[in-house]
């Protein structure tokens, strides 16, 4: 039986590699994002990956593609904007495209597929957040709080539906070399200071995790995001000193 793929942000970064190794491992892969260059971009590689336009944002739009292309059997969500900002002076309209698409995204997403996955008893569902979501940062108000709720959401789906069959994983990279990172750090140089994970090491990461039997919810690809989520959790004084230091404007 063919396994299928439902992934978004498939346009770029994260998600246009994900969809592209999972095609290349003989997955049917659907990817969907706003960008339909990227989306070409991605499927151009892989005659079995099918792209649909599709802003998570929008219930309906998620609906529709999961109606069409039924249940998946691994869900990989990755879309998501991150524009950073002052907190008193990003634009409201900014903070909040961030929550509907970092959050409420992440909402639809599951909505949409989670049921059928609970149905069958069996599938993967890997929620990208961040380490932002842990550790506040200069700029970083709206699309820290947007990955923070993504990762208060998936928790409580975890104790719900985490004997369900389904295996869930909340992925928390510290910085990743990607489209976004780089426009972000374009704006505030401050965000994109330290060293970048490539994309590659943070989908490996993943992939140890679903091999594992072990019931982990949150994946910290890299010894920086473990470390980081130690250290918040220990000595959260420290930390906040580290992270200040980091991302003070020079």
């Amino acid at each position: 039986m063919k396994r299928l793929a439902l992934v978004t942000g498939a346009g770029s970064g994260l998600g246009a590699l994900a969809a592209q190794r999972l095609a290349a491992a003989a997955w049917d892969v659907v990817g969907v994002d706003v960008d339909p260059e990227g989306l070409a971009r991605t499927a151009a590689r892989s005659p079995n990956t099918h792209t649909r336009l599709c802003d998570v944002a929008d219930p309906k739009a998620v609906e529709t593609v999961v109606a069409e292309i039924g249940t998946p059997h691994r869900v990989v969500h990755a879309a998501a904007v991150s524009p950073m900002g002052l907190t008193l002076e990003q634009p409201l309209d900014e903070v909040e495209r961030v929550m509907r698409v970092d959050y409420l995204g992440t909402v639809h997403v599951v909505r949409a597929t989670m049921p059928g996955m609970v149905a069958r008893g069996r599938g993967e569902l890997i929620l990208f957040s961040s380490l932002a979501g842990w550790l506040p940062a200069r700029t970083t108000s709206a699309y820290g709080a947007a990955k923070a709720a993504v990762d208060n959401y998936a928790e409580t789906l975890f104790q719900e539906y985490g004997d369900s069959g389904v295996t869930i994983r909340v992925v928390c990279p510290a910085q990743v070399d990607t489209p976004g990172l780089r426009a972000a750090a374009e704006r505030y140089p401050a965000a994109g200071r330290g060293p970048r994970m490539a994309a590659r090491e943070v989908l490996d990461e993943v992939d140890r995790s679903l091999a594992r039997p072990a019931h982990d919810l949150y994946v910290l690809p890299g010894r920086r995001a473990k470390s980081a989520v130690f250290l918040r959790r220990h000595a959260p004084r420290l930390m906040d000193a580290a992270v200040r230091r980091a991302t003070r404007p020079r």
